[in-house]
């Protein structure tokens, strides 16, 4: 038997690859900071929890397989407070973000077409990718230059007559880059000269830290209508992951025909969870202002503990709740590996995603991590003083560097 050659290339997911090294140092007696899954601590709004308890169909039915109308008509309420009016059939709803672009890639790639992705990139990019036949062209970033990718020259050279499509996060995952109204219109103008396929991931909208940049959204560009393709979702949002609700957005016709054969195929998405994510729409902006003011503290305190590090380089990150970070090792994947098996702060360990998987160019990312700041400020303390003290016993134990001389 054989096991077939796009779910090959297809790699394990870097920020769970280590969950069994985990669960042996847990049951070591360890305690482990997770910095290595998106996963937000704050309160889901009680609205889903009330609309859930509330359903009382006598029975629990498929949903329509483009989306229940409740969550659709919430979706374009939002999307209208942005500026941007969206039919009904503009919103097709997905199982979390994940699939919304899995059905896209499956919808717009053939064998061999071509995506352009800035790298680093949230590593499931590659899976969706690679599902469909495609492949990615990565657009190179730098810790150096804070990862910024909105260079017209860098991105058009990449330009081929197999690229099909430009893939973008904004705000980034796993670097918290966030664009500019003028880098958003030149990615915009890019597209739609070479008529390509604009995939906006725009998931963390609403955490972008600097006031200028607002609430960022490509769907502001009417003349982009065909090319553009937004993914979105309520997990990050409304710190609602466990719900898997999801949606694509796009004006294009025969895209929105061709996504709607895949959500047909899989009947609908889970018509309870539809019933609350819809409620969670009834959240006002102070609910979205606390969660960012809890988020950019947060930011704050890991990046004020990660300058104290030697050896550390990175770049504070201007929105979502991710940094990537180069680290003054040989290399994270072992290292993260070291510090589950061989390594203790009185009894604290600490888990980060390796940055390798994030990229598509071999070799780069080798000594990278990306951190989520998702945990409280006191353990985000607690955590990075962790890593600081096992960065220093890495270098002494394992790599056999001598310390650095005393000032």
């Amino acid at each position: 038997m054989q096991i077939s050659i796009n779910a090959n290339r297809c790699e394990p997911s870097p920020m769970r690859k280590f969950h069994p090294y985990a669960v042996q140092a847990e049951k070591e007696g360890k305690h482990i900071y997770h910095l290595n899954i998106g996963q937000p601590d704050l309160p889901t709004p009680r609205f889903y929890y009330d609309a859930i308890r509330s359903f009382d169909e006598k029975t629990l039915a498929y949903a329509e397989s483009p989306g229940k109308p409740v969550l659709i008509d919430a979706i374009r309420n939002y999307y209208a407070q942005l500026g941007v009016d969206l039919a009904p059939n503009d919103v097709l709803i997905t199982t979390g973000g994940s699939e919304a672009l899995l059905l896209t890639c499956l919808s717009i790639l053939d064998p061999y077409t071509e995506v352009i992705i800035p790298e680093p990139y949230y590593p499931n990019y590659t899976t969706f990718v690679h599902a469909a036949g495609g492949v990615i062209r990565a657009l190179p970033t730098n810790p150096w230059e804070g990862y910024r990718y909105a260079d017209r020259e860098r991105i058009e050279s990449l330009i081929t007559k197999n690229t099909r499509a430009i893939l973008i996060t904004n705000p980034g995952n796993p670097t918290g880059v966030v664009l500019s109204e003028a880098e958003m219109r030149m990615i915009a103008d890019i597209a739609k000269e070479h008529d390509l396929f604009l995939i906006c991931d725009e998931v963390y909208r609403e955490f972008c830290y600097d006031d200028k940049y607002g609430v960022p959204t490509m769907g502001r560009f009417r003349d982009i209508d065909d090319n553009l393709v937004i993914i979105d979702s309520v997990s990050k949002r409304f710190s609602a992951c466990g719900a898997r609700v999801g949606c694509v957005v796009t004006k294009n016709k025969e895209l929105q025909q061709a996504i709607l054969k895949f959500c047909q195929s899989r009947l609908s998405v889970a018509t309870i969870d539809q019933v609350g994510a819809a409620a969670l729409y009834s959240a006002d902006q102070e609910f979205f202002l606390r969660c960012k003011a809890e988020y950019r503290r947060r930011r704050d305190t890991v990046m004020e503990k990660l300058r104290a590090i030697p050896g550390v380089v990175v770049q504070e990150p201007q929105g979502a709740f991710y940094l990537m970070a180069s680290l003054p090792v040989d290399d994270a994947d072992k290292f993260q590996q070291w510090l589950l098996e061989s390594f203790t702060d009185r009894g604290d360990t600490v888990m980060f995603a390796p940055g390798a998987p994030f990229y598509e160019t071999p070799g780069k990312g080798v000594n990278e991590v990306r951190i989520a700041y998702v945990l409280k400020e006191d353990d985000l303390k607690r955590a990075i003083d962790v890593l600081a003290h096992g960065i220093a016993h890495y270098q002494r134990t394992v790599m056999k560097l001598a310390p650095p001389p005393q000032m």
